[in-house]
């Protein structure tokens, strides 16, 4: 069942990598910057470290998420927007988004369920994205 990697579509893995990626800059840097930053306690302008984890480390969980969504649809011969779509949904929230609370129940996080608000939602429409590039290219 998981000898699909023959049949994953590389060049949609790269897109729709490319496109969650700048997805998130755009939802945590423009879209979500304050809100994002005082769910983890911090003053709503504060500038992240630019540190080469702080850009290597989205785009590395990125690009897992997004091979990952493309060998289980092929596997699981995922080939129409309805059914990619169902797939992402239930991708999204039930691994992505449940693992998202999951951890920012953690007694670090001293705004869990705000966090847990714009990161989820940011994996779950992300999760939506890749499988529908996915499915169309």
């Amino acid at each position: 069942m998981f000898n699909v990697l023959g049949d994953v579509n590389w060049i949609g893995v790269l897109v729709a990598f490319l496109a969650f990626f700048l997805m998130g800059a755009l939802w945590f840097a423009l879209l979500f910057n304050k809100a994002y930053n005082i769910s983890l306690g911090r003053d709503a302008s504060a500038a992240p470290e630019g540190s080469a984890l702080f850009y290597a480390g989205p785009a590395l969980t990125s690009l897992v998420i997004t091979i990952t969504s493309a060998v289980l649809m092929a596997a699981l011969r995922i080939d129409s927007y309805p059914d990619a779509l169902l797939f992402g949904l239930i991708v999204g929230a039930g691994y992505l988004v449940a693992n998202t609370v999951n951890i920012a129940i953690n007694p670090n996080f001293p705004r869990p369920l705000f966090y847990s608000l714009i990161s989820g939602a940011y994996n779950l429409v992300g999760s939506v994205l890749v499988s529908a590039i996915l499915v169309a290219i």
